[in-house]
């Protein structure tokens, strides 16, 4: 854990607890949930928060600092960390072009997880990184062993590891069944940027299925694979747009405090 950090982390620090900040503004994550970063300075390590609510992370003393190989923390006698680290440890872990990961309970999101017949998919261009496809579903029922509490939390390697394996060729965001979504992307402001539009692709979505339920004619017409494509690259080379709005948003909300 760092509570003086060197001038050369200190930037990194302060982008991580804007973005828990901002997350929480937008209500991708509320009491629960986090954001992590792959440690600048040191690939083998990460950064995230200790258990506390998203919104209540204020300072360097609320980091903590974790191997990648077994999401054990750097000092052992760092304060209580999430219990479900190991979603972060195992992707890190797995795919090294991974910096930043997310993990959100967010509510849009949820039905995408329960049914099977209807996947998430992107429905409008800011959220292209979806995937024409749709997004896959991780089940955790399927990697369960006899020794797992079954509460759907990600509490150990094996099952980081099995919930990792979705983020392969190229997949940015992977849903988790009755649980949530977890978000992987080369930055910590693209990855704010996925978690954010992929809640709120989720909510037009359900309401552009619920008018064809009430009677509206036609079928939802998705991205094609070459839009979701050049979508994702838009996404990319702007974010740094809607970063500096969110950031100013929560500086000025009153509610968060940065002290990094």
């Amino acid at each position: 854990m760092a509570t003086s950090p060197s001038p050369s982390l200190q930037p990194s620090l302060h982008a991580l607890i804007t973005a828990s900040h901002i997350l929480h503004y937008h209500s991708v994550l509320d009491a629960y949930g986090h954001i992590s970063l792959r440690h600048p300075l040191n690939s083998s390590l990460f950064i995230m928060s200790r258990a506390i609510a998203p919104a209540s992370i204020s300072s360097p003393s609320d980091l903590i600092h974790y191997h990648i190989s077994d999401a054990s923390p750097v000092d052992p006698n760092s304060p209580q960390g999430y219990g479900e680290r190991h979603i972060h440890s195992a992707i890190y872990k797995s795919h090294p072009s991974a910096n930043s990961v997310v993990h959100s309970h967010a509510e849009s999101v949820i039905p995408y997880t329960v049914l099977s017949q209807t996947p998430l998919r992107p429905v409008y261009h800011m959220a292209g990184f979806l995937g024409s496809q749709g997004t896959p579903v991780f089940d955790i029922a399927k990697y369960f062993q006899d020794e797992d509490l079954q509460d759907m939390l990600v509490r150990n390697q094996h099952l980081g590891d099995a919930l990792a394996g979705y983020f392969a060729n190229g997949n940015n965001v992977t849903l988790m069944r009755g649980h949530g979504f977890a978000v992987v992307s080369e930055s910590i402001e693209t990855v704010v940027f996925r978690a954010i539009y992929t809640a709120k692709n989720a909510g037009i979505q359900s309401v552009a299925l619920s008018m064809m339920g009430g009677g509206g004619d036609g079928e939802i017409k998705y991205l094609s694979e070459q839009e979701a494509r050049d979508s994702t690259a838009m996404g990319i080379w702007s974010v740094s747009r809607p970063w500096e709005l969110w950031a100013r948003e929560v500086e000025r909300s009153g509610l968060y405090e940065n002290l990094a």
